[in-house]
């Protein structure tokens, strides 16, 4: 069965930083694109940044130089590095896995707080 389990949440102070990861299962994780989206209170969910399966990255304009995403295909992992980090990228962070080559194949995890708070 496909899982997605995030962790790395947490309460941080206005640039500060924190590491949220993602372990994947039930996948065969090296030929996923893995992505981070956000969603705050009252807000759509949004694209933060993806991973291709060849290593290739995009970032929302609003976190690019201070957010980055690695994968480990190695561990089934996904990681979102975020630094100095602002109260409004406060918000529930959640992993995707999509395989491009059919939509049907799009899984998320149940998602993790992030809250940026002095």
């Amino acid at each position: 069965q496909e899982r997605l389990v995030e962790s790395g949440g947490g309460l941080v102070q206005p640039g500060g930083s924190l590491t949220l990861s993602c372990a994947a299962s039930g996948i065969t994780f090296s030929i996923y694109t893995m992505g981070w989206y956000h969603q705050a209170p009252g807000n759509q969910r949004e694209l933060v940044a993806t991973i291709t399966s060849s290593g290739s990255t995009a970032y929302a304009d609003s976190v690019k130089g201070r957010f980055t995403i690695s994968r480990d295909n190695a561990k089934n992992t996904v990681y979102l590095q975020m630094n100095s980090l602002k109260p409004e990228d406060t918000a529930v962070y959640y992993c995707n896995a999509r395989y491009p080559g059919n939509a049907r194949y799009n899984y998320w995890g149940q998602g993790t707080q992030v809250t940026v708070s002095s």
